[in-house]
């Protein structure tokens, strides 16, 4: 499943590719055809992300609110600009598509195409996944291309097209229910990170009687985060998964809050969930161009820990794969 960074790339592409453009929207699949005329031939004037929920705007005041759950992912074509947010300090991305090496900004690109949007350039026409992972999947010379698969929503503007399958949730809204909405989300750094928003995460996780592994992935309690970074947070803090949420020390908390900050940021600007520090350059460049050398226990198990060499175990939690070490977070 998409965890937050991913969700906040996304709505960036479309804050930089889509708003202040009449969208013409249709369901070619036919589940979403009703809730598309609603929106369709309407001008997208804000883009949005809470956590793993993301928001699309339209002119007359209505709201496309879209979960991508565990199987959902968008579809990008056309003249695609990178977000000018995300490109480094000399305003546009490199132009290789070879994976694994560091593109024209000292970017690292990496072998699995998590972050594979650093490659497009700026624009280029070509064809963009983006769900859990970015890749760039080819070049087109037909625009608008035809859709592929069971698409549940197409949204289409003169040079840029967006396709949507397989999401948990995709709705049209007014701005009344998408209050309620968020309004059952817990803090976002991305979206507010300031002194109120750690205090709210503080008095949510210091009252229950939930593990603190459990806590961190309830969208209630702080939003965006899934399993990698539940995993590497938990570790980062040396915090015991188990613990009860009521019986983490309070300063053990803020750092957990102060630390999330600090991540999603590094994954909203990367496109990569990196959750280690203070790497040279060349560990640094190989944790960015391979998945497995840039977290400490995620997907780890039966490995030893890279600070006291104790196998890390995997073990299930409510449904989800939890990975730590049982001597440093014990």
């Amino acid at each position: 499943m998409p965890e937050g960074h991913s969700v906040h790339r996304i709505a960036k592409q479309f804050a930089v590719n889509f708003v202040g453009h009449r969208v013409a929207v249709s369901s070619p699949q036919g589940r979403f055809a009703d809730d598309a005329k609603r929106i369709d031939g309407h001008t997208m004037i804000a883009a949005k992300a809470v956590g793993k929920q993301m928001f699309l705007e339209f002119d007359n005041e209505l709201w496309l609110r879209i979960h991508l759950g565990i199987y959902g992912a968008w579809d990008f074509a056309g003249d695609i600009s990178i977000d000018p947010t995300i490109a480094s300090a000399n305003g546009r991305m490199g132009q290789t598509n070879q994976r694994g090496t560091a593109n024209q900004t000292g970017t690292v690109l990496d072998e699995a195409g998590e972050n594979s949007l650093h490659s497009i350039g700026a624009p280029r026409r070509t064809r963009l996944r983006m769900s859990e992972s970015e890749k760039v999947e080819a070049d087109i010379d037909v625009f608008p291309p035809e859709p592929i698969g069971q698409v549940r929503v197409r949204l289409l503007t003169d040079t840029a097209v967006a396709d949507l399958r397989g999401p948990t949730a995709c709705e049209v809204l007014d701005p009344a229910e998408v209050d309620a909405v968020i309004a059952k989300l817990g803090p976002d750094p991305q979206v507010d990170d300031g002194p109120e928003a750690e205090e709210a995460f503080v008095a949510k996780v210091r009252k229950k009687p939930t593990s603190i592994a459990l806590l961190l992935m309830d969208q209630s309690v702080v939003s965006g985060i899934g399993n990698v970074y539940r995993a590497e947070l938990l570790f980062r803090a040396r915090q015991n998964p188990h613990t009860p949420g009521k019986l983490v020390p309070e300063d053990t908390v803020r750092e957990l809050w102060r630390d999330w900050v600090h991540l999603l940021r590094i994954g909203v600007e990367t496109g990569q969930m990196m959750t280690m520090d203070d790497l040279d350059e060349e560990s640094y460049r190989r944790a960015m161009a391979k998945r497995e050398d840039r977290h400490w226990v995620y997907k780890r198990e039966g490995l030893p820990c890279r600070v006291c060499g104790t196998h890390i175990v995997m073990e299930e939690l409510g449904g989800r794969k939890l990975y730590w070490c049982p001597k440093d977070q014990k």
